[in-house]
């Protein structure tokens, strides 16, 4: 059976279809997301798109910076988290010897 993405394509075009963002904003999420999942094919349409609607050059620097900013707060955050469990699980696995306080 071949693949059928009827599903997605009705969700994708319900969700586009809300007047709640503007069709400006619309595009702009949808690149910034593109360029964060990596897919350099679908950010280059995303940015001749953006560009057709008249957002400039300029704008979409402006949103790659914001977009890597906030990745890069991220994978701090990640790390720091990450290095906070490994740290839990030390310290449990050692119990009452590498207490800081021993009994």
């Amino acid at each position: 059976m071949a693949y059928e993405d009827t599903l997605i394509v009705d969700h994708i075009r319900k969700t586009h279809a809300t007047e709640l963002l503007s069709e400006r904003e619309k595009h702009l999420v949808g690149l910034a997301v593109t360029m964060t999942r990596g897919c350099q094919v679908c950010t280059k349409r995303r940015v001749a798109k953006a560009r057709a609607i008249g957002i400039t050059d300029d704008e979409i620097n402006a949103l790659i910076a914001v977009t890597a900013a906030v990745n890069s707060g991220v994978t701090g955050a990640t790390a720091r988290v990450a290095f906070g469990m490994l740290e839990e699980e030390q310290a449990a696995a050692c119990g009452e010897v590498c207490s800081p306080n021993p009994a």
